[in-house]
């Protein structure tokens, strides 16, 4: 378990190469100043910022082969696991969806800062985003599962990965799916809360299963 920011660097640096270090390094002082100018994470997150977003979001790489492309990160918000995927996966595709206007503004920025050519920003309801296939679908606190699947299962195809974490309502989301939908997916244990799970599952979701 990942319970220090000391080990949260050094549990992000096992997973990145140096510059993908500065890139993050940078993303968390930028947040730090930004912090008093809108409410992009909770207050009380921002002295663990390290444990609680950055290796929070790096985690998920695991989950998901680096070749499968384009990763969808669904109301990305601060970015968190999107920028942060996007800077320690330069070689792969990232769309963050985010329609509210200063969120929009924040990760357009941070992209831009922290060089991320691979990331890309839709500023706009994911309703009204054109229909692409991914090859991951990630969403932190956008919405409860069976919503969330149901406005991304159009992206979906027999080869895409999700993976959604879910705090600690992971494993009741589950199981509130219909029983003849749950197999699709299972609940990993995440590093950086013992109480929190990671909801992983392959394959197309069809509204009407």
């Amino acid at each position: 378990m990942i319970n220090t920011e000391e080990e949260a660097r050094a549990f992000t640096a096992r997973h990145c190469d140096v510059l993908a270090m500065e890139r993050l390094a940078l993303l968390a002082e930028e947040l730090e100043k930004e912090a008093p100018l809108q409410n992009l994470v909770a207050k009380n997150s921002l002295p663990q910022k390290w444990v609680r977003h950055i290796a929070d979001s790096v985690q998920l790489a695991g989950f998901a082969e680096v070749g499968a492309s384009p990763w969808i990160d669904l109301g990305s918000g601060a970015g968190f696991p999107g920028l942060v995927i996007a800077a320690i996966r330069p070689q792969q595709s990232v769309i963050l969806v985010e329609s509210r206007a200063k969120r929009i503004e924040w990760l357009e920025r941070m992209a831009d800062k922290m060089g991320l050519s691979n990331c890309k920003v839709e500023g706009r309801r994911l309703e009204l985003v054109e229909t692409f296939e991914a090859g991951v679908i990630s969403a932190r606190a956008f919405a409860p599962l069976d919503k969330l699947l149901r406005l991304s299962a159009r992206f979906s195809t027999s080869d895409t990965r999700w993976v959604l974490p879910k705090g600690r309502s992971a494993s009741q989301e589950v199981e509130a799916l219909p029983q003849s939908q749950r197999g699709m997916f299972h609940v990993e244990q995440s590093l950086t809360d013992p109480l929190a799970g990671i909801i992983v599952g392959q394959g197309k979701w069809s509204a009407a299963r």
